[in-house]
């Protein structure tokens, strides 16, 4: 059908361009092909972005939303591009808006154990000046070098010490948001407590840029634990074994801050990947950490995984031979990446139903003859499996969606989520129904009409 158009994109980008007084206007086309897709190729988009905002201020952000809604443009919030659900990847003829520049650390305060930071800084780089101050940022996702402090908090990623410190959400004390109506809002306070208003600084962590574009995270920052921190590896038989030991590990008092999982496919290819010989040991790896251990704490960990059938346990308080343990588990990703086309998924479960989740991957692998590296957060229940077919293959498998559809009804069943920290983007967004019920899901599709009622922010994302 011929539509009647009243404005043309030169109109569009000028009018942009009047509105962001300092940020960049990107509309060369080859930068836009750039975003235009997910960043494993899965194309999803049906066109290029009229633009890519590069933001260095509130006004600039302002101004974006100005021109969005004048012209009813959907606005894609991004920073640095880790998403692994397309949650910032482009929609057609969107303005894809970066805050990546927006890069700031504003404040470390050491009396009051916070930091303020612009959405586009590192965590890594909050977590290194914290500690120049005897502090530390506890967040640590896998991309903990090269995601931003904004986007963590909006897709409440988790990472390996979210078994002591709790994920993204547990450190965000408060934020700015500018709203799809221009409007900045401060949210939270820089204390601990706070009980004032309904909280609706939690109701933004993890909305995915969703209800509005963050502009500034309070974040909680934590003492550097006094004493030696042990790090270790130990073996077992296989991951049905490894959860039992860690779910009493969990419930011992002993308050591990890393018990990471790698099953004996995944151990396989770390050693390919780094020349080392783990997988001559056992089934499954387990690498744990005990911050600020005792004599006690280290004694019931030991008892436990022996009782438990774990074997060959090393134990290191050396900062070197840690880093070199805690390397292993990041690395996985590469490792398992190289093997072929990929999807990395993540699920979580009770601790109590950890051991059944893993056993029942293992069984979908064979079912469905698929090559499943499976590890994750063990500590907290979260899972990452990873499902591998031929570089030489279009498109995604049946085998494999089938996979995903079995995994994610298992993890459902358990009462788990389909989502544990990588939250929902594009690709997951058809489950909204299954995950949340019928009632749920209408309160979210409310939510969102409140903040954004021309369903500009991130639309498609989050929810559908």
């Amino acid at each position: 059908m011929n539509k009647f158009i009243a404005h043309s994109n030169d109109e569009i980008i000028r009018d942009l361009q009047n509105n962001v007084p300092t940020g960049k206007v990107n509309t060369n086309t080859d930068l836009l092909q750039k975003v235009e897709n997910d960043q494993y190729g899965v194309k999803l988009a049906d066109g290029l972005p009229l633009a890519l905002i590069e933001a260095k201020t509130v006004k600039d952000i302002q101004g974006v939303l100005k021109t969005a809604r004048k012209y009813h443009i959907p606005v894609v919030p991004r920073t640095t591009a880790t998403s692994t659900v397309s949650g910032s990847d482009a929609i057609a003829n969107s303005f894809i808006l970066s805050t990546a520049k927006m890069n700031h650390i504003k404040e470390i305060n050491r009396a009051d154990q916070v930091a303020v930071v612009e959405p586009g800084v590192i965590n890594q780089e909050l977590d290194d000046e914290a500690r120049k101050f005897g502090l530390f940022y506890a967040p640590d996702p896998g991309s903990k070098k090269i995601s931003s402090v904004g986007g963590n908090a909006s897709t409440n990623a988790g990472g390996m010490s979210t078994v002591r410190y709790g994920a993204t959400k547990d450190s965000v004390l408060g934020l700015k948001v500018v709203l799809a109506d221009g409007r900045e809002i401060k949210l939270g306070t820089r204390t601990l407590k706070q009980a004032f208003g309904y909280n609706l600084t939690q109701l933004f962590v993890g909305s995915e840029g969703t209800l509005g574009i963050i502009t500034e995270v309070t974040v909680r920052l934590f003492p550097i634990p006094l004493g030696d921190s042990i790090t270790g590896l130990a073996f077992f038989k296989d991951m049905k074994a490894l959860s039992t030991a860690v779910t009493e590990i969990r419930g011992s008092g002993a308050y591990p801050s890393m018990l990471e999982a790698l099953d004996a496919d995944t151990v396989k290819a770390l050693d390919k990947y780094e020349g080392t010989h783990y997988s001559e040991n056992a089934g499954a790896m387990l690498i744990l950490r005990l911050d600020s251990s005792n004599d006690q704490m280290l004694n019931t960990t030991k008892e436990i995984l022996a009782k438990r059938g774990g074997q060959n346990l090393h134990l290191t308080t050396d900062p070197k031979e840690a880093a070199e343990i805690t390397k292993l588990r990041q690395d996985m990703l590469p490792a398992v990446f190289a093997n072929g086309q990929h999807v990395m998924e993540d699920m979580a479960v009770p601790l109590s139903k950890l051991a059944e989740m893993m056993d029942y991957i293992k069984k979908v692998a064979d079912q469905l003859h698929l090559e499943i590296y499976t590890a994750g957060h063990a500590g907290d229940g979260n899972v990452h499996p990873t499902i591998i077919w031929s570089a030489d293959t279009d498109g995604i498998p049946d085998e494999v969606q089938k996979a995903l559809q079995l995994m994610f009804r298992k993890a459902l069943k358990l009462g788990g989520t389909i989502s544990g920290e990588h939250a929902v983007g594009m690709l997951k967004n058809q489950w909204n129904n299954e995950e949340l019920g019928d009632d749920v899901d209408m309160i979210q599709h409310q939510i969102k009409a409140l903040f954004d009622p021309m369903n500009i922010l991130n639309p498609k994302r989050k929810i559908d």
